[in-house]
């Protein structure tokens, strides 16, 4: 039993689906309080909805900043019954620590503790400032979580220079690829107005589904733009349609289809709308009078290329498990697009991630050390090139 696996058992005993944190962000204030880091909790949202955002900083300020970012809440279980263990047992089987949170990403945490741990018993005096942001509203909408704090921190003036987000990045083994960026999303809500009425009578009707198909069509079939060297090409999916009164006798009145943009940094949100404004205007949709379209940016792209922070978390990975991690911008979102706003460098890397979400979440228990040695490894070699800076 490490010190880091226990703190990830004490984390995943704590049921903090979103946004509660039960607890978990108390937790690691303690460890951290101890080492002499200035904890402060920054609470937003709702009465219904209250979340919890931990923001806790060691050292002046004035020095360069690492800062260790990640979630403390979690996705619902699903059904318990389906699961080999209560979710919220951390259990062993076959090699491998069973809980929600497991991988997704208590894990995470407790490996950034304890680096910071020893990093700090082997260098009582760093040359650099450790930093820790934590949110229980990264699984939910993500109105009240690390976007809250990174305002307040921008408000502040506070110096953020590298951060590492302790999501599940790991395809096989822990360190086998990191993210160095993310896409940007962007949904819509397309609603075409049709006229409803009996489908046995169409010419006294307007059926807003045939209406919309033909656009719908050349949406699927667009090649939006071919990516870069470090994003795959901006790709466009519809994920909802509903449309009809749910009588196969009756022509719907509208048809509403929900849709999403994963883009990358050759396009902007301005650019992808006015394309879909322009094809739905070739197929004879016009705005207000045939259709009403909203958007919801949410997030932008970003990308931290090799550089100071790239260079270690890679030499960190390499010193630690002999491998050349992979760069990858590929995967969902994560509150690294907020970061990314206040904070030049940010990458991604956490364990394996091919049971999160899932029933019977795990990480395999050989996987936990190695992360926690090498986020101890990047702590330490920022911690020199800020030496190396100063005497430069």
């Amino acid at each position: 039993m490490t010190d880091t696996l226990r703190l990830a058992e004490a984390l995943i005993a704590r049921p903090s689906v979103t946004p509660e944190d039960a607890g978990c962000q108390a937790l690691i204030a303690d460890r951290l309080g101890r080492l002499g880091f200035r904890c402060e909790t920054l609470q937003s949202g709702p009465a219904d909805f209250r979340v919890t955002n931990l923001w806790a900083r060691l050292g002046s300020g004035n020095r360069p900043t690492l800062v260790f970012a990640g979630h403390t809440d979690v996705v619902p279980t699903g059904p318990v019954q389906a699961w080999q263990s209560d979710p919220f047992v951390p259990t062993h089987r076959d090699g491998r620590l069973y809980g929600r949170g497991a991988s997704d990403m208590k894990t995470s945490l407790a490996a950034m503790v304890v680096a910071c741990e020893r990093f700090l018993k082997d260098t009582p005096d760093p040359a650099i400032d450790i930093a820790f942001l934590l949110t229980s509203d990264e699984e939910g909408p993500a109105n009240d979580g690390t976007v809250v704090v990174c305002r307040e921190l921008q408000r502040r003036g506070e110096r953020l220079d590298w951060c590492i987000v302790g999501e599940p990045t790991s395809v096989r083994r822990t360190g086998d690829m990191i993210k160095n960026g993310r896409r940007g999303t962007m949904s819509g809500r397309l609603t075409v107005k049709g006229i409803q009425g009996h489908i046995a009578y169409p010419h006294l009707a307007r059926n807003p589904i045939h209406m919309a198909a033909p656009a719908l069509a050349e949406l699927a079939a667009t090649s939006w733009d071919q990516g870069n060297a470090f994003f795959p090409p901006t790709s466009w999916q519809a994920s909802n349609i509903h449309g009809g009164t749910g009588a196969s006798n009756v022509i719907p009145g509208t048809v509403v289809i929900d849709f999403n943009f994963r883009f990358s940094t050759e396009s902007t949100p301005e650019s992808l709308q006015q394309r879909v404004m322009d094809i739905l205007a070739r197929h004879g949709l016009q705005e207000g009078t045939d259709h009403e379209l909203s958007w919801t940016v949410g997030g932008l792209p970003f990308l931290t290329p090799p550089g100071t922070l790239v260079d270690a978390v890679r030499a960190a990975i390499r010193s630690e498990t002999g491998m050349e991690t992979e760069l990858s911008t590929t995967g969902g979102t994560s509150d690294g697009r907020f970061i990314a706003q206040v904070c030049p460098q940010v990458v991604e890397l956490g364990p394996p991630n091919a049971s999160i979400h899932k029933i019977d979440e795990h990480v395999a228990l050989e996987d936990i050390e190695p992360l926690t040695a090498i986020y101890a490894r990047a702590l330490l070699l920022l911690d020199q090139d800020a030496r190396d800076s100063k005497a430069g």
